[in-house]
């Protein structure tokens, strides 16, 4: 979970974007990373083996507040979407304070999107975390596209405990910040209770 930075005062937190492969999450974090002030943000790193790439920044943002006089720097990580690169994504999931399930809309990726999320599931449960216990979010990706399945469908498969939603088209920036700030807010909630 967190980790905390006692000379710089800055509590660190790691929000992982996950689902099914070509969903958007890498454009999600794209998007933040262009439209994030350059002083608030590290570097963006690409890890790319000859098969697979994960994304990694993290930023400081200047909105969201202290808790107990430390700042809050969010470290976010996506991903390869492809299952079967289980192994790094299980290694990405390690020590993550909240999720960020990108499913894409379309209608024939509604089996990817099912098996993705149950493979986050079962991921987290092998690090000894609980879907329903760690903070999550939805984002429904690709909802500008023709072929993108009705809300109420997507909410029926995918949302069963009605965690917070958002729709989102990811190039434009539509959601995608609405989607950061609720994780966000979730995290900061959990660590103001002291879990």
């Amino acid at each position: 979970m967190s980790f905390i930075n006692y000379s710089s005062r800055e509590i660190n937190c790691k929000i992982v974007y996950y689902g099914p492969g070509l969903c958007g999450k890498t454009t999600n974090l794209q998007y933040i990373y262009a439209n994030t002030n350059q002083s608030a943000k590290g570097k963006m790193i690409s890890l790319a083996t000859e098969t697979e790439r994960t994304l990694f920044f993290d930023f400081l943002p200047l909105s969201l507040g202290e808790i107990r006089g430390f700042k809050t720097r969010f470290h976010l990580y996506t991903v390869p979407g492809q299952v079967f690169y289980d192994a790094s994504r299980k290694l990405i999931l390690k020590g993550v304070d909240g999720v960020v399930f990108v499913a894409d809309s379309q209608i024939e990726r509604m089996e990817a999107n099912i098996e993705s999320v149950e493979n986050l599931r079962i991921n987290l449960q092998e690090q000894g975390y609980d879907l329903d216990k760690v903070p999550y979010v939805i984002q429904y990706n690709k909802r500008d596209l023709p072929n993108a399945a009705p809300m109420e469908e997507l909410q029926n498969l995918l949302n069963p405990k009605s965690v917070p939603h958002f729709e989102a088209i990811a190039p434009k920036g539509n959601g995608v910040y609405e989607t950061l700030k609720a994780i966000a807010r979730l995290i900061l909630t959990d660590l103001r209770r002291g879990t």
